[in-house]
């Protein structure tokens, strides 16, 4: 066989094989990808290097971008990964061993209203324990509204003892539908189908942009009042002057868990 013949067959099968492996890492790619989607109540947003947004900080797997912790400077919205940041600072750190309560995050929220009873089965009972769970604080986003430069934020309080599901929304029932929803989809998994909803009278925003401030604030002070009184009836009212400090506050507990800001 000539030498130049022997040289192209062995280019060619190398170049089949190298398309051959970048099909095959493209397959897996989008399999993980898949398998991310699937599953979003444990998916997060993936943490890559960039000079132009570095991380701030990092809680477990919550990361925020120095682009994120400038929303606190100004009047802006408060965006997912803020308001994943502060749940699972809650979570991890400030209600660490506290075994009666449960803070699920925008992210695991949002995807709850889309599962079926057997992944609910799987997230709430299997892998939290929500049946064991008095308290249960449940940070709700609206997804459409990041149109509009950010979402929409209201908190729902899954009381135990008071056999409730108590709404917070500082805008004037926005999200009653949307609380109504996912309680519909998870009270039998919870073992509380004979709870009762009901929308709370709070403190409203002044403005359209600080809803997030007023669900951060509003979970800061129910999960002190219940961990105290083991009820959310007679919660007093929020203050006004708490949301106005709370985005410096957030700016001080960044930095002192090692964040930039």
């Amino acid at each position: 066989m000539p030498r130049n013949n022997a040289k192209s067959k062995r280019a060619k099968r190398q170049a089949q094989a190298a398309a051959s492996a970048t099909t095959e890492e493209s397959e897996a790619t989008e399999a993980v990808e898949s398998d991310s989607t699937l599953h979003c109540s444990t998916s997060h947003r993936k943490v890559t290097t960039s000079r132009a947004d570095p991380v701030s900080l990092k809680i477990d797997v919550n990361s925020l971008r120095m682009s994120d912790v400038q929303l606190l400077h100004g009047p802006h919205w408060l965006n997912e990964a803020l308001m994943n940041f502060y749940f699972a600072y809650l979570a991890e750190m400030k209600y660490k061993g506290n075994k009666d309560f449960l803070f699920i995050t925008p992210e695991m929220g949002q995807c709850m209203l889309y599962m079926d009873e057997q992944e609910l089965q799987a997230l709430l009972v299997t892998q939290h324990d929500a049946r064991r769970k008095p308290f249960i604080f449940i940070a709700l986003g609206d997804s459409k509204s990041n149109e509009l430069g950010g979402a929409y934020w209201s908190l729902l309080v899954v009381s135990r003892p008071d056999k409730c599901f108590f709404h917070f929304d500082s805008y004037g029932g926005n999200h009653t539908s949307t609380s109504i929803e996912l309680m519909n989809n998870v009270k039998d998994v919870l073992d509380m189908r004979q709870a009762r909803f009901r929308p709370m009278r709070c403190l409203q925003q002044s403005n359209g942009y600080d809803c997030g401030i007023h669900v951060i604030c509003m979970a800061d002070q129910i999960a002190d009042y219940v961990n105290r009184y083991e009820s959310v009836d007679g919660l007093p009212p929020l203050q006004l002057d708490v949301v106005k400090a709370k985005r410096s506050d957030l700016l001080k507990l960044i930095h002192s868990l090692g964040g930039r800001t």
